[in-house]
């Protein structure tokens, strides 16, 4: 299947570690130019240096995603370096905040409008560019109700109704707008990877609420990205899709 990314360019948010590294490997392998950004240095300096490592152009910047500012830089700097924007991944999570003033301030301003304010910026250069592909990557905890993470699960549910209403508005300019909403995904450093190591019965409880009994890996969301920029995902748009292996019960 030929996926048609070849020399299109890709922006990024939240691109060093974990399922967003391996959106930008995997759009990489397909010939696309990435720009990425992270908080951390040392991590995006490795991730850059795989991305290049395929043969493609490879921008990173350190950003701080939840500050307008430091977003708008870094989005400025990569349509300038890639030289024009044809897909635009928002990836970035504040996971993990709590459930008070603060907390719901950082997951606002990292998950929804880091979100909002890139499609913004974004938009103009893709449709420049003859359309593209927005790709929000969300979370089965913002398709139904919890206990545990308040703040993350709402901001995520917000981006699913932000892409919906995106992928109407912005049809008109031929580009596509979707979501994608991974399950438990496992990855060295991450979250998860850490439950496992420090034994903590709540990651058995996951893996064995989840059908196939494992966690998802990256590279398995990464793969459903890419598609969804693809010329083979043409007519579709305004989609949440959930990739989690059937964890979240509502999908089957």
């Amino acid at each position: 299947m030929n996926l048609e990314l070849n020399g299109k360019n890709v922006i990024i948010t939240g691109g060093s570690k974990g399922i967003g590294r391996s959106i930008a490997l995997a759009f990489a392998d397909e010939g696309a130019n990435v720009a990425i950004c992270a908080r951390g240095a040392e991590a995006l300096a490795r991730t850059k240096a795989e991305v290049a490592a395929r043969g493609v152009k490879c921008f990173a910047q350190s950003c701080d995603v939840g500050d307008a500012s430091s977003l708008a830089a870094f989005l400025d700097a990569a349509n300038t370096s890639l030289g024009g924007v044809d897909v635009l991944v928002n990836n970035p999570s504040g996971f993990g905040v709590s459930d008070d003033e603060a907390g719901w301030k950082v997951g606002f301003d990292v998950d929804m409008m880091a979100a909002v304010r890139a499609t913004q910026r974004v938009t103009p250069w893709i449709a420049a560019r003859g359309g593209g592909a927005i790709i929000h990557i969300s979370s089965i905890s913002g398709m139904e109700g919890t206990t545990r993470a308040i703040p993350y699960a709402a901001m995520k549910a917000a981006m699913i109704s932000h892409s919906k209403s995106m992928a109407l508005t912005l049809a008109p300019k031929n580009i596509r707008v979707n979501c994608v909403s991974p399950g438990s995904v496992e990855f060295p450093g991450g979250l998860w990877e850490a439950r496992k190591l420090a034994n903590d019965p709540g990651y058995e409880a996951v893996r064995n609420g989840i059908p196939f009994k494992r966690l998802g890996r990256p590279e398995e969301i990464a793969a459903v990205v890419v598609f969804l920029a693809s010329s083979q995902a043409s007519w579709l748009t305004g989609a949440n899709i959930p990739v989690d292996g059937g964890q979240h019960p509502g999908n089957l």
